[in-house]
């Protein structure tokens, strides 16, 4: 099976100079765990991701935050989540974007997931463009089905 067959096609996207705070109110009221970045011709630039803003407002705590036993300081949390609200995503999107052409075999993508660690891929045609997204509910779904 390939990604054509089970990729979202109604998909959200955003340009580059969208601010940070405007991207996680879009996530936030679309249930996103991430979002594409396109330029105007929608080529997939960026993929702006939770994890990305965390790193952005809380750098060198990352990979404590990933730890039950960490707290972090919420004051300094709020403050550097304050300080970057109105900057670009371009500032902390992955940049380049991991993509995945529509006609790719589901199971090169799962592989790709796995070792970049990402709960969703940008989906594009031959030409680069935005098409779709793939993300691991749909790959699992497919496995249980047997199609992968």
């Amino acid at each position: 099976m390939r990604v054509f067959d089970i990729m979202i096609r109604d998909v959200t996207a955003v340009t580059k100079d969208e601010t940070v705070g405007n991207v996680l109110k879009i996530m936030s009221s679309q249930l996103l765990s991430g979002i594409p970045v396109v330029s105007e011709d929608m080529h997939v630039i960026g993929f702006a991701s939770e994890s990305d803003i965390i790193k952005a407002v809380v750098p060198s705590y990352f990979s404590l935050l990933q730890s039950t036993s960490f707290i972090p300081d919420m004051n300094q949390f709020l403050r550097n989540a304050v300080l970057i609200k109105d900057k670009p995503i371009s500032e902390y999107m992955t940049h380049p974007p991991v993509v995945v052409n529509e006609n790719a075999m589901l199971v090169h993508v799962a592989d790709i997931m796995i070792r970049h660690n990402t709960k969703a891929i940008p989906v594009v045609d031959d030409q680069g463009r935005l098409v779709g997204i793939v993300n691991r509910t749909n790959i699992l779904k497919a496995a249980m089905e047997g199609a992968l």
